[in-house]
Formats: structure tokens, sequence, C-alpha cells
């Protein structure tokens, strides 16, 4: 059985009753502007890494509750809604038997040319997979028809073996509060601001994916179908982890982007004051890790901002909410919307020489 979670902030549970269908409480609570950043982030992941999202994998009800819980924050938001269907881009996807190293094993693809939908019995087709898109407009004519695309995947590995040693007991859920939560709620928070702020110069289109512990589907999926043409597309801003200090980013507030030296991205953020710095673990080829590699391998410049310490949480049930430092989170969320800011407002960032170097494939 899981174990039992300390009981969520009330806004926290307000949340949950409008994502799980019911009315949005939440409409009576304080502005989010009058709420302190800690504090409101702390209400949305706590919803979103619930026991309840059943650790949203791909293809489950889990999952499915969660897009709808970030496609209501969008639209109470304002944000443009830039899916096939509202907020949500609908993403095929089958159940097909593969051989693993282990025998049969199931996995969820994409329709290719070796994979007709047509064919297949209707129980394979998964129809309530999606992710969740937004777009705000730029406000620049000059500029505003470039995109800027600023993502995070929802997705996690949802509910595998029980853990035992845990201080509550045996856990089941891979709530994935860090991983990729963190980040989510991180783009959630960037897009409001957006929102709220002056328009920026060039749009951004706000992209929550699922499936990237699949192989990136939801990612590859919207380059297959992107809601703004990729020839317009001039970078492409990941979140991923970033709910603990890295000490070796320098600590509180700080964290690193995935292929620093590849684009002039993290050069032209350093030049304006940002607290983002390089990765400082190459060995650990991030660049190549997330959501950010299927736009760079098109020729995009596309980075991943983490502050990942390597904690041992990773792909576990203790991945908590309890686990993140929400002082921390807010700092570099602070971070993150200037830096959008700056690739929505300022130069565009090129590839440096060699900087595409072993992009090919896939």
């Amino acid at each position: 059985m899981p174990s039992v979670r300390r009981p969520a902030p009330v806004l926290s549970s307000l949340l949950l009753v409008a994502a799980c269908g019911g009315a949005t409480e939440r409409s009576t609570q304080q502005p989010d502007a009058a709420i302190p950043r800690a504090v409101r982030i702390e209400s949305l992941l706590s919803t979103l890494a619930a026991d309840s999202m059943e650790g949203r994998r791909t293809g489950t009800i889990g999952a499915h509750r969660a897009a709808r819980f970030l496609a209501a924050e969008l639209e109470r938001y304002g944000v443009e809604a830039a899916g096939d269907d509202g907020y949500f881009q609908r993403v095929p996807l089958a159940r097909v038997e593969v051989q693993g190293r282990n025998g049969p094993q199931q996995r969820l693809l994409l329709p290719s040319a070796d994979l007709d939908f047509d064919t297949l019995p209707a129980d394979r087709v998964v129809s309530t997979e999606a992710n969740v898109v937004g777009i705000i407009r730029g406000s620049d004519p000059t500029v505003s028809h470039e995109v800027v695309v600023l993502g995070a995947h929802y997705d996690h590995v949802g509910i595998g073996a029980p853990v035992d040693g845990l201080t509550e007991g045996t856990d089941s859920i891979y709530n994935g509060a860090d991983d990729d939560g963190s980040g989510t709620i991180a783009v959630l928070e960037i897009a409001r601001q957006l929102v709220e702020g002056p328009a920026p110069r060039r749009t951004v289109v706000v992209l929550l994916s699922t499936g990237e512990e699949m192989g990136l589907l939801g990612t590859r999926w919207y380059i297959e179908s992107p809601v703004e043409p990729l020839e317009q597309t001039v970078a492409n801003l990941q979140i991923e982890m970033i709910g603990r200090p890295d000490p070796e980013a320098g600590g509180f507030g700080r964290g690193w982007l995935t292929g620093y030296e590849r684009t002039t991205m993290g050069d032209q953020l350093a030049a304006a004051g940002s607290p983002i710095v390089a990765d400082p673990r190459l060995e650990q080829n991030f660049f190549f890790r997330s959501d950010n590699i299927a736009f760079a391998r098109i020729g995009i410049p596309a980075h991943t901002l983490s502050s990942f310490n390597l904690h041992s949480d990773y792909h576990q049930p203790s991945d908590e909410v309890d686990k993140v430092d929400f002082a921390h989170m807010s700092a570099l969320v602070e971070a993150a919307i200037e830096a959008v800011r700056f690739l929505a407002d300022g130069p565009k960032p090129e590839w440096k020489p060699g900087g595409m170097d072993g992009l090919t494939g896939n």
C-alpha cells in the first residue's frame, strides 16, 4: 500500500477538486500575485505530485488528470489555447509488444511508416494522451512571427514496485515531485508572469509535454505537428528538476544550462546578469537526456535549465514534495522568468562553431 502523506496545503486541495472535474473553488482565494511565490508553487506542486495523480505515467488516468489540471491553470491565467482540442494537443499512441532484454514488453509508439494505426485493434490505441499547449502572442510586429518554445514534461513513471525503508513505510507511487513536477510548475509560473506583465516581443509557445520518460513522445509529436512553424522557432528552453539546490552550480537560487557551450544562449544570459551557469557535469550527457535534444537535432538552439544535484530520489517513490526546497525553487523560477523574457525580447541565440556536433541521428 502507498504510504500516508502529510496533508496538502488548502490551496492545493482546492486545485485538486478542479483537476478532478469539480467546481473551481480556487477563484474564492487570494489573487495569485498576492500570494508569495514559494507558497503558490508549493500548492501547485502538491497537486501535480499528489498520490491521486498516480505517478502521471503516460497512457494512464493519472496522466490524463494531470493534463486537465495544467490546462485549467493556463486557462485561468489567460494563456491562449493552442492545441487541436482546446489546450490539448492530442498525441496518438499505440500499445505495441516488442522484444526486450527480458522477453516481450509493451511500449507506447507514435505513428510511423511501419505502424499503421488503422490496422490495430481498438484496445491498442491510446486516445486520451495529450500535450498541454498554450500560446502568448508576441507584441512587436518585426519579430512577433518568431517563436520561443518554453517547455517541461509533466509525465513521470507511475506506480511501481513498493520500496521499503521509508519513514512512513512502503510506497509504490512514484510521484515525481522534482522530476519533472518542479519544471512543469515553473513553466506555469513563467506563463502567468508573461501574461500579467508586458507582452513579449516574440511569441512564446508553452509546451507541457507527455511521454518524455518513454522516449520524448510528446515533444516528438509536437515537432511533427507544431502550433507555429518550426522554421520560425528561434529557441527552446526546457525546465527540468529545479526543486533542490546544486552546490556545483553555486547552490541556492542558481541553476545550470545543458549544452551551455554549444550556443550563445548561456553567454547572452550571463552577460545579462543571470545566475544560470554552465552544466558542471558534462560526463552525464544531460544535454541529450531531456526534451531539448529533439529540438536541437532539427537545428533549433535548445537547452534545459536544471539544478539536479544527482540526489538519490531520482526515479524513486521518495521523490516527494516534502523534499523540495521551495525558497530555492522560487528564486530559480525568478531567474527562469528573466531568461525567458530575454529570449523573447532580446537577440536570438545562435549555434557556436561545432555546436551541433553529435546531433545527427535519433
